[in-house]
């Protein structure tokens, strides 16, 4: 099933976040929406959906909410507990990213307006590959295939109880190996880059990138 439109006029914003790998909390956030199936006595086929937003750094799950529809509304619940969240670490949101795919419900004034209200920088997916939203396709991967696993819901009220005892023990509980076995509220506390015990490749091209642009730029002089 998919949960982007983006057959649509909204204005849209560049892929910022290209060339970049957080080194903190509250750089990059970034959001996205799966659905998850409602079983029926009737056989019928109803879904409601999760909107998710998860800081890139520490992989916290920040905000989140669950609709019937797939209305904005439930996008910007899931922001307003996520600047809440950003805001009792004392996050300059100036500084942060916000990254999404080019959904409708990402694209909307009321979503944008939000954004820029709180003056965080925009960024959206260029085109429709997964890829350019990985992380976001990911913590939907591990939260239906995983925190999810075995379950059967047949209402709106479960998936939200659900929900919220998946992201306790998500964000306090679970440790990540990409977080060098810190738990995402353990690695929210932290900065500068975690090792990673696996080759990164899309780290090497960026670092490569980054190193090839110092050496044309050559050493600084100093002056005085």
């Amino acid at each position: 099933m998919r949960t982007t439109d983006s057959r649509h006029n909204n204005p849209t914003y560049p892929n910022i976040i290209k060339e970049v790998i957080p080194e903190r909390f509250g750089e990059i956030i970034v959001g996205d929406i799966t659905y998850i199936p409602l079983a029926s006595a009737d056989g019928e086929r109803r879904f409601c959906y999760i909107s998710l937003l998860m800081d890139s750094y520490s992989k916290m799950i920040l905000g989140s909410s669950v609709g019937m529809t797939l209305e904005a509304k439930y996008p910007l619940e899931a922001l307003s507990e996520a600047l809440e969240t950003l805001a009792s670490y004392d996050v300059d949101l100036s500084k942060t990213i916000h990254h999404s795919d080019r959904g409708v419900q990402y694209t909307c004034a009321d979503y944008v307006a939000r954004l820029l209200a709180n003056r965080m920088m925009i960024s959206m997916t260029e085109s429709g590959n997964p890829k350019d939203n990985a992380e976001a396709e990911r913590i939907n991967n591990t939260l239906k295939n995983e925190l999810f696993k075995d379950m059967v819901f047949s209402d709106i009220t479960q998936v939200r109880e659900a929900l919220r005892q998946a992201v306790l023990f998500y964000n306090h509980e679970r440790p990540h190996l990409s977080l060098e076995m810190r738990t995402p509220v353990e690695a929210a506390a932290e900065t500068g880059r975690f090792r990673r015990r696996w080759n990164s490749f899309r780290e090497r091209a960026i670092d490569a990138n980054k190193s090839e642009i110092a050496a044309e730029k050559g050493p600084v002089r100093a002056t005085g």
